[in-house]
């Protein structure tokens, strides 16, 4: 067969990144509708944050020589010089010997160097009692100490989550250039797939409850989903179903008819669609094994195998890069990753990759992962799973009590 010729998880990772560009096109939206979007251009700082030295706590401003030695014990006596108001500058400066009291959030007054927390010290009657000695600059953010002017404050292919719209707030940013948000097609085949919806199943027939979930990965990485329905197992029913709906997005998922079986027209399909057609189809590893992934003429189409628990391990890992290299984020580590121990022994066959689906737990302050074992067609393994353990190539298996990686389910 010219096809199914199987690459590895590496290869096929970087096959993705060769083949799959972002997409050109910019839109500017408000700081407050660019939740999720990917930034198209990078953030210079054109001011510093905070734009003045301020106080993270309440209590006085102090020059911290004149604390030196303050205990409960023994403590040291300041003069209270007077006080700053919220929002207002500090106009009172502090001499030697001399305190200022500071609300959180404060401007410091000049001749401070530090704050002593209103715990730690009491006025009576204009004098402070300090009880405990403070460090230059304890309790002080000094202005730009967060974001200082002209710093590269967030670059090209940035995902804007709630803290870095919080940060460009914070310059007064109002509006962002950004990368439209693309569309992504999804069409089921299969003559055994009815729509989920169906109330009573006939013998041999399947609930396509692979739309909800890919569906529903899709949406949580800001893809909107266009669906195509679901096709018989005829090549013309499916090659007139695929091109309308390709038409349509800038992704197409197909679920099904990726594995060698006589009826399985995907990779006619796709060929159909544009060039180069397809550039993986197969990759070593368990699940999902028949997996495909090709361009046509500049889009991407991913072909899922059928069983749920396979497509949505093959989605998390590849269709995920896909996606996101197609909306011009920057690819980084996974953050989603953790390590913990496993408790039992996994066999594994070398030069395929395996992923195993875990449920997570915490033991004398250690992360364990224990194996839920069950064939790739069983939704609940997922269900019952917390993440998925990640068994390389180049391993024979994980020993009882070995550290491994685990991709967290979100």
């Amino acid at each position: 067969m010219q096809f199914f010729k199987v690459k590895t998880v590496e290869e096929t990772f970087r096959l993705i990144d060769e083949k799959v560009s972002g997409i050109a096109e910019i839109e500017n939206r408000r700081l407050e509708d660019a939740l999720g979007y990917v930034l198209a251009k990078p953030v210079q700082a054109r001011e510093d944050v905070p734009g003045f030295d301020r106080s993270t706590v309440d209590g006085y401003a102090v020059r911290a020589a004149d604390t030196f030695g303050s205990s409960e014990s023994m403590p040291g006596f300041l003069t209270v010089a007077g006080e700053v108001e919220m929002g207002k500058y500090a106009s009172i400066p502090v001499g030697f010997g001399e305190a200022v009291y500071v609300p959180t959030g404060g401007m410091i007054p000049n001749g401070s160097d530090s704050v002593i927390m209103i715990e730690h010290c009491e006025e009576i009657g204009g004098l402070l009692n300090t009880y405990k000695q403070v460090a230059p600059g304890e309790n002080i953010i000094r202005k730009g100490e967060d974001i200082a002017a002209g710093e590269l404050l967030l670059d090209a292919g940035t995902r804007l989550r709630p803290q870095e719209i919080g940060a460009l707030a914070s310059l007064g940013i109002i509006e962002v250039p950004v990368y439209r948000r693309i569309k992504a097609g999804y069409l089921s085949s299969g003559d055994e797939i009815v729509p989920f919806e169906t109330a009573e199943l006939k013998l041999g027939q399947i609930r396509d409850i692979n739309f909800l979930t890919i569906a529903g990965l899709a949406r949580e990485w800001g893809i909107e989903i266009v669906y195509g329905g679901i096709v018989p197992d005829t090549y013309e029913e499916f090659q007139k179903r695929a091109s309308i709906l390709y038409e349509q997005v800038d992704c197409l998922i197909l679920s099904g008819g990726s594995s060698v079986g006589a009826k399985d027209y995907t990779t006619d399909v796709i060929q159909s669609l544009g060039s180069p057609g397809v550039y993986v189809h197969g990759i070593s590893i368990k699940p999902g094994k028949p997996t495909i992934l090709a361009m046509a003429d500049g889009k991407p189409i991913i072909g899922l195998p059928g069983h749920p628990a396979s497509a949505m391990i093959i989605f998390r890992l590849f269709g995920e890069r896909v996606l996101k290299r197609l909306q011009g984020e920057t690819l980084e580590k996974r953050a989603d990753r953790i390590y913990a121990r496993i408790t039992k022994n996994i066999p594994s066959s070398p030069g395929r990759s395996d992923y195993i689906r875990v449920r997570l737990f915490e033991q004398e302050n250690e992360w364990w992962a224990d194996p839920i074992i069950g064939k790739s067609g069983l939704i609940t393994t997922l269900v019952k799973s917390d993440g998925i353990v990640e068994v390389s190539s180049e391993k024979e298996g994980i020993a009882q009590g070995e550290y491994v990686p685990v991709i967290v389910s979100r």
